[in-house]
C-alpha cells in the first residue's frame, strides 16, 4: 500500500512540476550548501555537556516520510554525538505542501519544542506561485522563532525527474529558487541533497530512474546504481544515501561557521512578505459547528482503523455520513480551508461562503484506492476586517467515481465495490489565518 501510494504521488508530483517548468521566474545558482547564519543554538547546546536531549523536527512531504534520509540523518547525528540524546518529531505527509505545512505547523512540530528544524517542500511546491511559497515558508519561520528564538531551522531541496535538467545545468528549480529568498532574509542555511544526485547521473555511473536492483548472492553487479524506481522518491540502499551523506558534508560546514549571539532578536527586522502566513493554525470542530448525521472519532480502538490510522497528524476526525450533514464556520480571516480526508468512501460537498455561488467539490480523486490526508481550500486574500460564514454540505449525489478513478485503478472498484458505495467526508479540523466567530 505504502509503495503504490507513492508511485501515485510520484505521478502527480511529476505532473505539477512539469507545468512550472518553463516559467520565467529568476532561478538561482545550484550550489549544494549554502551555511548563511548556521545552527549556533544547537551547536551550544552540543557543546554544554553529555546527557542532553536534541529534538530534531522533520517538516515535509513523502521523501521525507519514507524511511530515508530522515533516519538516516538522525542516525548520523547520534553516532557523531553518542553522549547525547537525539529525538525525532516525524511531521511529514506525503503529497502535501508547504501550503499545508504551515497551518499543522504549530500542532505537529512546536507543540514538541524542537531544537534543529528541517524543511523539506521544494518538490511537492513544484507547482505553487512563488508568492504562496514566500508566504507559507516565511510563515513557518515565523511561527518558529515566535515559540523559541534559539530553534535552528534548515531547508533541503529534493530532485524529482522534472528538475534534473535544469540542476544539471546549474539552476535551482522555481520552488526552491524562491525558498531561497526567504532564506537569504532570514539568515537560515540551506542544503540541495540532490546536487550529488544530478552529477553522477549526468556522469552516467547512477540511474535517475531505474529498475530495483536485485538482492541475493545471485545479484549481478551494476554498471550504474538506480537512484529511485519512480523519478521522485528514493530508493532507500541508494539514493537516500547519498542524500544523507550530503547532510553530513554540510553539517561539516555548517560547524565552522562562527556562532552569532543575536538569536534573541531574530524576528527584530521586518518580514520577507508583510501577507506572511506566521498566523496560520488549525481550528478544531465542535459540536456546535455541526448539523445533521456526524461522528466524532478518535484516534484510539472505538474510533475504528481510519481514526487509528491517521491519529498521530490528525488526533480527530470528524465524519459526515449522511445527505445534508452540514458543516458551518464564521470566522474573521484571510485566508480559511479544511484539512482532512480523502479516500473511496468520499462523497462530495457544496460549499458556499458568503453570499458566493454554492460549489460541488468532490472528496474523492483518481488516486483514491485508499484513503490519504488532504486540504481543501475554500477561501484565499478575503478581507480579514469582516465576518465570513462558510458551509460545506454532504451533497445527496455522489462522485462518478469509476469514470474519475484512474483507468488502471477501476479494478479496485471492481473487486471491491462495497468499499466505493459509502459516501462520507472526514474532516480533522479547519485551516484558517485569522479568529474564528463565536456568538
Amino acid at each position: 500500500m505504502i509503495r503504490k501510494s507513492l508511485f501515485l504521488i510520484a505521478l502527480l508530483v511529476s505532473f505539477i512540476t512539469t507545468l512550472s517548468a518553463q516559467d520565467d521566474y529568476p532561478r538561482r545558482e545550484a550550489v549544494e550548501f549554502r551555511g548563511r547564519g548556521g545552527i549556533p543554538n544547537v551547536l551550544k547546546k552540543i557543546e554544554s555537556g553529555a546527557g542532553k536531549e536534541i529534538r530534531v523536527g522533520y517538516l515535509g512531504g513523502s521523501i521525507t516520510a519514507a524511511p530515508g534520509w530522515r533516519v538516516k540523518s538522525l542516525e548520523l547525528f547520534q553516532r557523531k554525538y553518542p553522549d547525547l540524546k537525539w529525538t525525532e518529531i516525524n511531521a511529514a505527509i506525503g503529497g502535501t505542501g508547504s501550503d499545508l505545512g504551515v497551518f499543522r505547523f504549530g500542532q505537529d512540530v512546536l507543540t514538541h519544542r524542537p531544537d534543529l528544524l528541517f524543511v523539506e517542500f521544494a518538490v511537492n511546491d513544484g507547482g505553487a506561485r512563488p508568492q504562496q511559497i514566500h508566504q507559507a515558508m516565511e510563515g513557518i519561520v515565523r511561527q518558529a522563532w515566535k515559540v523559541d528564538p534559539a530553534t535552528d531551522i534548515i531547508f533541503v531541496y529534493t530532485i524529482s525527474e522534472p528538475f534534473l535538467a535544469d540542476l544539471q545545468t546549474g539552476i535551482f528549480s522555481r520552488a526552491a529558487s524562491a525558498m531561497e529568498e526567504v532564506a537569504d532574509h532570514y539568515g537560515i542555511p540551506s542544503i540541495h541533497l540532490g546536487m550529488e544526485v544530478a552529477k553522477q547521473a549526468k556522469d552516467g555511473t547512477l540511474v535517475f530512474k531505474g529498475e530495483q536492483p536485485a538482492k541475493g548472492n545471485d545479484a549481478a553487479p551494476l554498471a550504474a546504481l538506480p537512484f529511485s524506481t519512480d523519478g521522485v522518491h528514493p530508493l532507500v540502499e541508494t539514493g537516500h544515501v547519498l542524500y544523507t551523506e550530503a547532510i553530513a558534508r554540510s553539517w561539516d560546514e555548517l560547524v565552522k561557521i562562527a556562532p552569532d549571539s543575536a538569536a534573541p532578536a531574530r524576528l527584530s527586522g521586518a518580514p520577507l512578505r508583510p501577507d506572511h502566513w506566521a498566523d496560520a493554525k488549525l481550528v478544531p470542530l465542535s459540536e456546535s459547528m455541526v448539523s445533521g448525521e456526524w461522528t466524532r472519532l478518535d484516534g484510539d480502538e472505538k474510533g475504528g482503523e481510519v481514526a487509528k490510522r491517521f491519529s498521530r497528524l490528525m488526533p480527530v476526525i470528524w465524519r459526515a455520513s449522511a445527505p445534508g450533514a452540514a458543516l458551518t464556520f464564521r470566522f474573521k480571516g484571510s485566508v480559511m480551508g479544511f484539512y482532512d480526508l480523502v479516500g473511496p468512501d468520499g462523497g462530495q460537498l457544496k460549499v458556499k461562503l458568503d453570499g458566493g455561488e454554492e460549489k460541488i467539490v468532490p472528496r474523492f480523486d483518481a488516486y483514491c484506492t485508499y484513503h490519504r490526508l488532504s486540504k481543501m481550500q475554500v477561501g484565499s486574500e478575503l478581507d480579514a476586517s469582516v465576518i465570513h460564514s462558510v458551509t460545506a454540505t454532504l451533497d445527496a449525489a455522489a462522485p462518478d467515481k469509476r469514470t474519475i478513478l484512474f483507468e488502471k485503478n477501476r479494478p479496485d472498484m471492481e473487486k471491491d465495490p462495497d468499499k466505493y458505495a459509502p459516501n462520507q467526508w472526514y474532516v480533522g479540523s479547519i485551516m484558517l489565518i485569522g479568529e474564528p466567530v463565536v456568538e
